[in-house]
């Protein structure tokens, strides 16, 4: 059955730099859409192949969204952390490329992000 875990949440300041990542367990790893979500809302999604990614205008800029279909591990950094970034962030899988969060089928436990002074 596959499974997504996310890892590298945890309190920030604001200003500060955070990378999450998501480990999916499975064989079909490298053949998913893969996205990052705060709460049900879109922060990033990256194609299977990590050629096309796309983001919220919030974070644009400001985040990136990488993966190593190798490790079978996608990544999220974020960068210049505000405290509207806090939330817990899900990674999720879809066989679609999409920004349509009813897409994706296979959710993450959820990561905590708190940026705080």
């Amino acid at each position: 059955q596959d499974r997504l875990v996310e890892s590298g949440g945890r309190l920030v300041h604001p200003g500060d730099s955070l990378r999450l990542a998501c480990t999916a367990s499975g064989r079909t790893f490298n053949t998913w859409a893969m996205g990052w979500f705060r709460h049900r809302e879109l922060v990033a999604i990256i194609s299977w192949d990590g050629n096309n990614a796309n983001y919220a205008d919030s974070v644009k800029g400001r985040f990136t969204i990488s993966r190593d279909n190798s490790k079978n591990t996608m990544y999220l950094q974020m960068n210049n952390l505000r405290p509207e970034d806090s939330g817990i962030y899900y990674c999720a899988a879809s066989i679609h490329f999409t920004r349509a969060v009813n897409e994706y089928g296979t959710w993450g436990q959820g990561t905590q992000v708190i940026v705080s002074s």
